[in-house]
């Protein structure tokens, strides 16, 4: 089922063709409107000499999901069929597309129906944007977001989250500022538009994240520190450093799937997959492409006796990393940068 205008898509087939149905059989809906039908909008539907449209019905419990009004004002007529469209998609769905249909034509739901409605949203569907949320129930992205803020219980908060044309995009600037900025390295000539979609940031942010980079600042800006912060960020801007100073390591901190995804595209790259140096240097990546259990697993079986000894090489070792990161943000566009590292390679890693 996918929603008209740009909205977002559910995952699920497509309504089913019109069929007619005992009214007997079916349930009363999970029904988005918290007090029910309203009476007199009942009356106007059995009165009016139109032909009512067929209602939404999930097919797995039989309850309606859109057509509570007309499903009453059949039986006051003294309907004992109606017409119904069925869908087939999981419970969480059909509540989705019962605010959705309560949104878009009937009987509006009430603002606070569709605050509510948001609410149930954003726990069943953890992982849509404020504004998929706010494209289904009506309110706005704004008050979604204030929504989720309130309802945070201090869990690990999603990554990244599907966007109302159905795209996946990081929850943090950050990552798509990073990601962004590779892009920008690989193909300097590349549209700000292109780096945006595949990066999953505004235009002007890929515009911001260039002008960074030509001054050999670092794509993620550091937040202000304090008061004069304002003014300390002037004279930063004036008189640029002359090279890039590494960010924090929280700053950089990427999530599993970024970095997944990010190593994939890696994997794509001929002139990595292509060349011996770059073949060596995506074997050396994809070690560290175990996932935080794979991790526990490791430290849970090292053998106390060997724990400092492993300890001391993997410092060792994230410190030569470190070090690779750093030449190649302040190098990133010097010719042979990548080859000039081949001698040492082959050292501690």
């Amino acid at each position: 089922m996918s929603f008209a205008d740009g909205r977002v898509p559910l995952p699920g087939p497509s309504l089913s063709a019109v069929e007619t149905v005992p009214i007997g059989r079916l349930l009363r809906a999970d029904s988005p409107r918290r007090l029910g039908e309203n009476d007199e909008h009942i009356r106007l539907l059995a009165q009016s000499e139109q032909p009512l449209p067929p209602i939404v019905v999930h097919r797995p419990t039989m309850r309606v999901i859109d057509g509570m009004h007309r499903l009453q004002a059949t039986r006051l007529r003294g309907g004992r069929d109606i017409q119904v469209r069925f869908y087939d998609g999981p419970p969480e769905d059909a509540f989705v597309l019962a605010v959705e249909a309560n949104v878009v034509h009937g009987l509006p739901l009430s603002a606070p129906d569709r605050t509510a409605a948001a609410a149930r949203i954003i726990r069943t569907h953890p992982n849509w944007s404020n504004r998929a949320i706010a494209s289904v129930t009506g309110l706005s992205a704004k008050t979604v977001g204030a929504q989720r803020r309130r309802m945070s219980t201090g869990a690990a908060e999603q990554s990244a989250r599907v966007g109302r044309d159905g795209r996946v995009r990081p929850v943090s600037c950050t990552e798509g500022r990073l990601i962004a900025s590779r892009l920008i390295a690989e193909n300097p000539t590349a549209s700000l538009r292109a780096i945006a979609q595949k990066a999953g940031i505004s235009p002007g942010t890929v515009r911001d994240v260039r002008e960074r980079l030509k001054r050999g600042e670092d794509p993620v800006p550091r937040r202000a520190e304090s008061g004069s912060g304002r003014a300390r960020g002037r004279t930063a801007a004036a008189h640029p450093p002359p090279a890039c100073p590494d960010p924090p390591a929280q700053q950089l901190r990427m999530s599993a799937d970024v970095r997944e995804a990010m190593f994939r595209s890696l994997c794509r790259d001929p002139s990595l997959r292509l060349t011996e140096t770059g073949r060596l240097l995506l074997r050396m990546m994809e070690i560290h492409m175990a996932d935080a259990q794979q991790w526990e697993r490791i430290a849970d079986a090292v053998p106390a006796h060997c724990a400092d000894s492993i300890a001391a090489m993997a410092t060792a070792c994230a410190e030569v990393w470190q070090d690779l990161a750093s030449r190649l943000r302040h190098s990133a566009s010097a010719p042979g940068a990548l080859a000039s590292l081949n001698s040492r390679s082959h050292t501690v890693w």
